[in-house]
């Protein structure tokens, strides 16, 4: 109890009449970049990945965490010792 031949061109004929030839054709290559970019998104990711598992001194490392600072309470309690 599928949808028939028929019935899918009547629907595309309403689609077409409502939307219109230019609105589908600029939604379609919207969706082709958006495909398009997602495909890029994981190969870099998954390149990234493989990099990381031939380098694994890469996992370790973590450039944002900066040793911590003494506080002002801090430095004054070490001049005075």
């Amino acid at each position: 109890m599928g949808i028939s031949w028929q019935q899918l061109l009547i629907l595309l004929v309403i689609v077409l009449l409502i939307f219109g030839t230019k609105r589908l054709r600029n939604l379609g290559g919207d969706l082709g970049g958006a495909i398009k970019g997602f495909k890029k998104a994981m190969k870099e990711e998954e390149k990234k990945g493989e990099d990381e598992e031939k380098d694994p001194e890469l996992l370790g490392k973590d450039d944002s965490v900066k040793p911590q600072q003494k506080t002002s309470s801090e430095e004054k309690q070490s001049q005075d010792k």
